[in-house]
């Protein structure tokens, strides 16, 4: 198998260098550029900007990280892996993508544009079919391909089983969000530290439309948004890495006992673990029936952070007939950001969707 070449974009960020763990050793991409514009012409280790373990990965530690550059770019990759700030990815990934690249981004620009796939591996890979969509309007042999918001990775993976089985009608998400999610430089240590930040700027919109287009279906080239009220509240709180979540949620239908619902969660798989992808978890969601669980220290790295851990599953009913509870666990920075961008482009590959 001829190696896919690629390109980490915004390489000494926390998603960036997940993006560099994770691609140590991937068995079909060859990492062949690491871009970081502020410590350009040093190496990766010599930056001194590595925080994930003792040092990068052998493989990239004497990388030498460029600036962004797009033709160069164009013409020695054929995927990046963009972990740039918003205000960058604006203008640079669609500038790839015309050039042929194909651009799997976390960044949160384009993520809600109807031809742009919007997608978390295991709830919608169909979404990918969006690529030959956006290939014929937009007039590129490239393509841009999006993961989700950080919150909504979890959510729309603890609900997407859901939604098969009994249909879902209301969702209320309180967040417990961790520190990286604002990125290494994100948070000044007075403002977080023994404190709680009960706001956190665009989140809540972010789970409440993405989740809608993830969760929604395909019809004659666009996304048809699911039909379930999602109201959420982001808060920050001072937590390392994993994001917590408390979800109220109201199905359609009622399962049968609580044993049945678990199951249904416990046992849910999809295309990736059909297909064998290699950074799929076995099992994308694990349920925990002890009562103090889940806990982002024992919890967030399950399934290699690609696993989202779902416990405190019980009945609701202070708030009606069909009501139900859950606390979920997800590693913000895998599950909700390198790990599912990764993921995506591993289904993009393996099916061959819109000719890649």
């Amino acid at each position: 198998m001829v190696p896919v070449r690629a390109a980490v974009l915004g390489a000494t960020g926390l998603v960036g260098q997940q993006f560099v763990r994770l691609l140590d050793g991937h068995p079909w991409v060859r990492v062949e550029a690491l871009v970081a514009d502020r410590s350009a012409g040093k190496t990766l280790e010599e930056s001194g900007r590595w925080v994930l373990g003792e040092r990068p990965p052998a493989y990239a530690a004497g990388m030498v990280l460029e600036r962004l550059d797009v033709d160069s770019l164009a013409r020695r990759v054929d995927v990046v892996f963009s972990a740039l700030p918003r205000s960058v990815a604006g203008e640079v990934e669609p500038e790839l993508a015309k050039r042929g690249v194909v651009v799997v981004s976390n960044a949160g620009t384009m993520r809600m544009d109807p031809d742009v796939p919007l997608v978390n591996g295991e709830v919608n890979p169909g979404h990918l079919e969006l690529v030959r969509v956006q290939r014929e309007r937009r007039g590129w042999n490239g393509a841009i391909i999006k993961n989700p918001n950080c919150s909504t990775a979890v959510l729309t993976l603890f609900l997407k089983p859901l939604l098969d089985e009994y249909g879902l009608e209301r969702v209320a998400v309180t967040t417990l969000q961790a520190m990286s999610g604002a990125g290494f430089s994100g948070l000044p240590s007075l403002a977080i530290y023994d404190n709680v930040i009960p706001y956190i700027s665009r989140e809540e919109e972010k789970i409440e439309t993405e989740s809608l287009k993830i969760l929604g279906k395909l019809e004659g080239g666009s996304v048809k948004p699911a039909d379930v009220s999602i109201e959420a509240t982001a808060t920050r709180v001072p937590v390392i890495d994993g994001h917590t979540e408390v979800v109220y949620f109201k199905l359609k239908r009622s399962p049968g006992s609580i044993d049945e619902l678990a199951s249904v969660l416990d046992g849910f798989k999809s295309l990736p673990q059909e297909l064998g992808l290699p950074t799929a978890p076995e099992k994308p969601l694990i349920v925990r029936g002890e009562e103090d669980r889940p806990q982002p220290r024992l919890d967030r790295m399950a399934g290699r952070g690609m696993s989202v851990t779902v416990g405190r599953l019980d009945s609701a009913p202070g708030l009606g007939e069909g009501w139900y509870r859950a606390v979920i666990l997800g590693h913000n920075t895998i599950r909700g950001a390198a790990g599912a961008a990764l993921l995506a482009f591993e289904l993009y590959y393996k099916t061959g969707v819109g000719g890649g």
